[in-house]
């Protein structure tokens, strides 16, 4: 008795047109599934989005460095002119005013508002210090701030 052998699944598809890929479209490159990997997967995608959203939604979005643009805009120093301070502090009981987080710059023709107080702060300009000084009022610069 002869037993029986079981053909090969290329022998037994060959001359059926698509070879059980389904129609002949679907067997092809990575460029029926939108590309290989993670392509088409940016910012401005579409093709595999509804993947993304369902199984990596912290794929897109901001993370890591922080821009140069943005680093400038957090070193920027903190300015404050005299004319400021005496509309904002000239009122104030206190006799010294706190502007440790401020660089003073600028002059006032309305300094004897403030005259006899005192200005604590981070810097100031050189000229701002002499006219504040000859002015009556003290001034006191805070070192590393």
């Amino acid at each position: 008795m002869k037993i029986k052998t079981k053909r090969s699944k290329r022998s037994r598809i060959r001359g059926r047109r698509t070879c059980g890929y389904g129609s002949r479209k679907k067997h092809r490159g990575k460029g029926s599934k939108g590309g290989k990997g993670m392509a088409g997967t940016g910012k401005r995608a579409g093709q595999k989005l509804t993947w993304l959203q369902r199984y990596m939604q912290d794929y897109l979005g901001k993370r890591g460095f922080t821009s140069h643009k943005k680093l400038k805009r957090l070193k920027r120093e903190k300015v404050i002119s005299i004319e400021e301070i005496i509309s904002k502090y000239y009122s104030n009981l206190e006799n010294t005013i706190d502007l440790s987080e401020f660089k003073v710059i600028g002059k006032s023709n309305r300094v004897d508002l403030i005259k006899g107080k005192e200005i604590v702060c981070k810097d100031i300009s050189k000229s701002s210090k002499e006219f504040l000084e000859k002015n009556g009022v003290k001034v006191k610069i805070l070192k590393n701030v």
